[in-house]
């Protein structure tokens, strides 16, 4: 819902506060543009550099006459500034001619060698382990941060549309951004203060989050854990800053010599500290790179001043601009501490110029450093309740004193026009619409109850043929301790109804105590995954996929009830044990069956299963991120490790239950930022089971027979092509990003990226289980001689929505009706 939410923001898609703006281009002498032209104004430190494009947009709140524009290679043109706005200039350069003596002129990559701004770069790596908080032993600061986001580049056409009809009194209040100069409409705003404490002996940091104030959207989780999981926290000192998912080199990297051409452009005193000023700029397009230049000192090599503006080549979607601001405060003489940090994000479908977007702001304020004031360990494993009601109920004093950074007269009024904009029924209809669109549920506030979901209304499979299903759960708010939510199905080909029914109750909010239960009765591909099903909600996309590639034939009628506790008493630590009950038969006998030998059996064989099963599962999830604190929890990032540990003991007898078993699993997820060469995700799965049972209760290589990408599955594989009772398999898959195709002209402007997966299996399948299943009427076949094996390559980002993976078969390929190849794709957003 994160996604479809922001979205929202882009589709619905003045006061002026500073002293001096300027805009335009700059050209060369035969009107081409230049980009990463360097342009401050006279006699300060406030500057900026063109795009991509030549365009460039400056603004101060002080007064200055003169802007001085430079690049390298070009004669330096000071120009005067006859009015305080100067917008739509073009500035011409004219290559320079003049040789002056002991001075090098760089033009287009710089060298590597004997280049000023390199030798002080290396200095910079070689001190920046000794700045900031890490001299000190503990410390502590104060942090206010607040979070905003604008509908930009606001004219009489948005203003005169129908979108906004009966809403025009949302741009009586109107900005213009110093960055872009476009003119922008606030639209939510979340301001935090809290302290932080940390302790380099001990390696130990906390945050205490001492108040919250959300204009907006307050209500919604899911735009704040957009918010969350967009800015999170960076360090300019690092080789490579992750936004969006993705891993931009670092300016200041070791890499960076390597990324980025450097220019010594400068020097002058900033707070009486001399500085040097580097600029920088990509050497390669389409790369995840910035531009800009940072201000240096020249005895700690600590920044003073860094920008960093990503280029519009980068290939990066839905993002016009990016741009970063970070200033640092010099105390006891030498030692630079952050002050602020501004970031502000240009969201949009489009990268011209003149399209409309969104833009993300935050700013963040540091202040009120104190060091070297021990409190020991038990202190930070106390943590603060960030949830606490007082947090986010805050007066209008403490905002006062809290506030390390003013809020403009346009900022002060959001939260007075987002709460005018809830009471208008047009605004609520459109709202109403991208949730319904988001969560896939409609709410019906006046029952407490959500109707839903929407996308699993229709849906397709040999047994059931065309299937309608319909639902609903309860829903008081996003924090809601306890969720009844249930399902009808039909299907017409069969003639029968399913149903589902569950229930979820936080019993200890410290500790997550969770009691949760339910019942399905329905039809299930089963052979989608290593793991039996608990989830008495749940439904795998191959049973209802409209599309598949063979016979989708191999179904399981599933009875399902289960009862579970599950308890957190360690952040992202969780422990589950609970109790199921399963009767298993197959959904079209024919052409799958279930059977195996049954010396109880009149006729010797069985061909439904009863099974109780204690199941007992730790998962572990270092990293993770959530917000919310009721029984439903929405996680922030997706960028964290999953361990997880499962035991299942069947007990023969109980309720019926006919078989007597052990099992035991274990994953291992993980994904890995590899620098600039993006993004790989490896996953380990082991598992055996001791005893004799029926192929109901065995594991099966997952195949996939959908035209879906679903990771975790062999492609190649049919269901259950391939099943055991001792296992072991490997899923990698990375992601380049870009990284290949960007080197390759006729493909460098499409932005396309490359996503390479290798994947394993082996198993084996006893010979008692092989006898036990002998009426089988499928071939029981294990991957024990050789490894199976597949690999693909993907192409994403196609039109920015679209990944498409060519899928090929390693071996065994004389098995029945074998697929060497295949085609498997996937549809989303994403950045």
């Amino acid at each position: 819902m994160k996604k479809f939410l922001f979205f929202f923001f882009l589709i619905f898609s003045s006061t002026i506060f500073s002293q001096t703006k300027v805009g335009g281009i700059v050209v060369d002498d035969s009107g081409s543009p230049i980009a990463f032209a360097n342009l401050v104004f006279k006699n300060s430190s406030e500057g900026t550099i063109t795009n991509d494009n030549g365009r460039f947009y400056m603004e101060s709140d002080d007064t200055y006459n003169t802007l001085v524009v430079s690049f390298i290679g070009y004669e330096t043109l000071e120009i005067d500034l006859s009015q305080k706005v100067n917008y739509n200039m073009r500035i011409e350069l004219v290559e320079s001619t003049e040789q002056l003596k002991e001075v090098v002129v760089y033009t287009g990559k710089q060298s590597k060698k004997n280049n000023p701004a390199i030798d002080i770069l290396k200095k910079i790596w070689a001190k920046k382990r000794e700045n900031g908080v890490r001299k000190f032993k503990q410390y502590k600061y104060d942090k206010y941060e607040k979070i905003e986001f604008d509908l930009n580049t606001i004219d009489s056409n948005v203003i005169k549309s129908k979108l906004f009809k009966g809403l025009e009194f949302v741009f009586d209040d109107l900005d213009t951004s110093r960055i872009t100069g476009k003119t922008y409409l606030p639209l939510f705003l979340n301001e935090n203060f809290s302290k932080v404490y940390g302790d380099n002996v001990l390696k130990k940091e906390k945050e205490d989050v001492l108040g919250n104030k959300n204009s907006g959207f307050q209500g919604n989780q899911a735009i704040t854990a957009f918010v969350e999981d967009l800015y999170s926290d960076y360090d300019i000192y690092n080789n490579y800053l992750k936004f969006f998912d993705k891993s931009f080199t670092s300016p200041l990297s070791k890499t960076g010599v390597d990324t980025y051409n450097y220019v010594l452009s400068d020097s002058t005193f900033i707070d009486d500290k001399w500085c040097y000023n580097i600029i920088y700029y990509p050497r390669r397009k389409n790369e995840l790179t910035f531009k800009g230049d940072f201000w240096v000192n020249d005895t700690t090599f600590a920044i003073k001043k860094i920008n960093l503006q990503v280029t519009k080549s980068a290939n990066i979607n839905w993002v016009k601009e990016i741009y970063i601001e970070q200033d640092f405060d010099v105390v006891n003489d030498s030692i630079f501490l952050l002050k602020r940090d501004y970031m502000l994000s240009d969201f949009s479908f489009s990268k011209k110029e003149k399209s409309r977007g969104v833009y993300g702001k935050r700013t963040t304020v540091y202040d009120n450093y104190e060091f070297n004031l021990p409190r020991g360990e038990a202190f930070y494993k106390q943590v603060a309740d960030p949830y606490d009601p007082r947090v986010f109920n805050r007066d209008s004093v403490f905002w006062k004193n809290a506030r390390l950074e003013r809020l403009s007269e346009d900022e002060s009024g959001i939260f007075k026009l987002l709460d005018t904009l809830k009471t208008v029924p047009k605004f609520k209809t459109y709202y109403n619409i991208v949730s319904v669109l988001g969560s896939g549920y409609i709410e019906i506030d006046k029952w407490n109850l959500d109707i839903g979901d929407i996308y699993s209304t229709f849906g397709f499979n040999d047994a059931e043929g065309y299937r309608l299903r319909a639902g609903a759960r309860t829903y008081f708010g996003q924090n809601d301790t306890w969720r009844l939510e249930g399902y009808m199905a039909y299907g017409f080909r069969d003639r029968k109804f399913k149903h589902g029914l569950s229930g979820k109750f936080l019993l200890d909010r410290k500790t997550r105590l969770i009691l949760s239960g339910g019942n399905r009765r329905d039809i299930e591909q089963l052979g989608l995954s290593l793991t039996s099903t608990n989830d008495v909600l749940g439904r795998s996309i191959a049973s209802s996929s409209l599309v598949t590639v063979g016979a989708n034939d191999r179904l399981t009628n599933i009875n399902l009830s289960t009862l579970n506790f599950e308890i957190e008493p360690v952040t992202n630590l969780r422990f589950r044990l609970g109790g199921s009950f399963r009767t298993l038969s197959s959904a079209l006998p024919e052409a799958f069956n279930l059977d195996y030998l049954d010396p109880t059996s009149p006729t010797g064989i069985s061909s439904e299963v009863k099974q109780f099963d204690i199941n007992s599962t730790l998962i572990y999830t270092p990293g993770k991120r959530t917000i919310g604190y009721g029984v439903e929890r929405v996680n922030i990032n997706d960028n964290h490790s999953i361990l997880l540990l499962n035991y299942t003991k069947g007990v023969e007898g109980f309720l019926e239950s006919d078989f007597d078993y052990e099992r035991l699993q274990f994953s291992y997820t993980q994904p890995w930022q590899v620098g600039g060469f993006g993004r790989l995700t490896s996953t380990i799965e082991l598992g055996k089971t001791f005893g004799e049972v029926p192929l109901s209760l065995l594991s099966v290589v997952p195949g996939n027979q959908t035209l879906f990408s679903i990771y975790n599955t062999f492609p190649n594989l049919d269901f259950y092509e391939f099943v055991t009772d001792t296992y072991a398999t490997v899923h990698l898959e990375h992601n380049f990003n870009g990284r290949l195709f960007s080197r390759i002209p006729l493909l460098r402007k499409l932005n396309l990226r490359e996503i390479f997966g290798l994947r394993g299996a082996w198993g084996q399948l006893s010979d008692e289980n092989i006898a036990l299943n002998s009426p089988s009427n499928i071939p029981l076949i294990a991957p024990d001689e050789q490894i199976y094996w597949e690999y693909s390559f993907g192409i994403g980002n196609i039109f920015k929505i679209l990944r498409i993976d060519f899928n090929f078969r390693g071996n065994y390929l004389d098995n029945p009706d074998a697929r060497r190849f295949g085609v498997t794709g996937s549809f989303g957003f994403k950045f």
